[in-house]
């Protein structure tokens, strides 16, 4: 057997997934790993802000380590950025449509049936993207049936996904940077003293969305925030420029979309709540899911093609 630093070790036998198993949320800034045992129960568990970036170079084998001695020797499936070229190994993505059993075939084996890493998904072309964690919440909401096989699935954060979900696979995706073009705007742009303060579905971010689902240009808009402010405007322009970001973001998704479908909501609970509220005024409704339950049920999906 070939470890991660390329040395020769002793074979050791697969483990049954069967018997239950290790399943890891590894992202940039932390991860949750999780023991299921074998009829799917969560027995334990393990958080904390060890992501991909607190790991230092070589120190994956005894990150990784660190979680078998917390929850048990049993076999590991990983997912997130621990896969991406700044993680643990590069795992190659896989083509859209994808499902779970592709997933498990392009595994990313660390140790031979012991420990892997979920591949992410891509899509080429002129719509290149590529994602890495949310395919196992998008299949794993599907499998446990807290959406629909057919349907558009959200993720709001940093880097917003779109998926677009179809037989039950993902079809297509889209990422939109709403997050962190909001976080530049508010930290480092000639807006940021008008940015200040908290954000929620008010009527300053409706307002924003109002403009943005009307066509309104965004570029000029958020200028229109600098000049408002000059001329003596009085606007809570945090409020107004997230739900312009956010209201563009949804005008893009729902492009071309059946009327009145119901958006699944995967993330933080305060910017689901802003999501959903975009989606509302644009004649959708947006349902918030458990992103833990997805997640799980997700990895337990590909363990049954394993």
């Amino acid at each position: 057997m070939i470890r991660s630093d390329g040395k020769e070790t002793q074979s050791e036998p697969p483990m049954s997934w069967r018997e239950g198993y290790i399943a890891v949320d590894w992202g940039s800034t932390n991860r949750r790993a999780y023991s299921v045992d074998a009829e799917g129960r969560v027995v334990a568990k393990l958080e904390d802000a060890k992501g991909v970036l607190a790991v230092g170079p070589g120190g994956f084998d005894r990150a990784a380590a660190e979680i078998r001695e917390a929850l048990g020797d049993r076999a590991v499936l990983i997912a997130g950025m621990a896969g991406s070229n700044r993680g643990w190994r590069e795992a190659a993505y896989v083509d859209c449509p994808a499902d779970a059993q592709a997933l498990a075939q392009a595994i990313c084996w660390i140790e031979a049936g012991r420990v892997g890493i979920v591949p992410g998904v891509c899509q080429r072309g002129p719509g290149a993207d590529v994602m890495r964690g949310e395919e196992v919440q998008a299949l794993g909401a599907v499998a446990a049936g807290l959406v629909p096989g057919d349907g558009l699935i959200c993720h709001p954060g940093t880097h917003a996904k779109w998926i677009a979900m179809r037989g039950g696979r993902i079809d297509a995706f889209r990422t939109m940077m709403t997050g962190e073009l909001f976080a530049v705007l508010r930290d480092h742009s000639i807006l940021s003293a008008q940015l200040s303060g908290d954000v929620g579905p008010d009527e300053a971010f409706a307002a924003g969305v109002a403009d943005a689902l009307g066509g309104a240009d965004l570029l000029a808009s958020l200028f229109g925030i600098r000049a408002r402010h000059l001329l003596g405007g009085g606007r809570s322009d945090a409020g107004y420029a997230s739900g312009l970001l956010i209201g563009s973001d949804v005008r893009t998704a729902l492009a071309g979309r059946a009327p009145g479908e119901t958006v699944a909501l995967v993330g933080a609970p305060a910017l689901c709540a802003l999501y959903s509220a975009a989606l509302g005024q644009a004649g959708t409704v947006g349902k918030v899911i458990d992103g833990e339950a997805a997640f799980l049920a997700g990895i337990r999906r590909i363990t049954e093609f394993l």
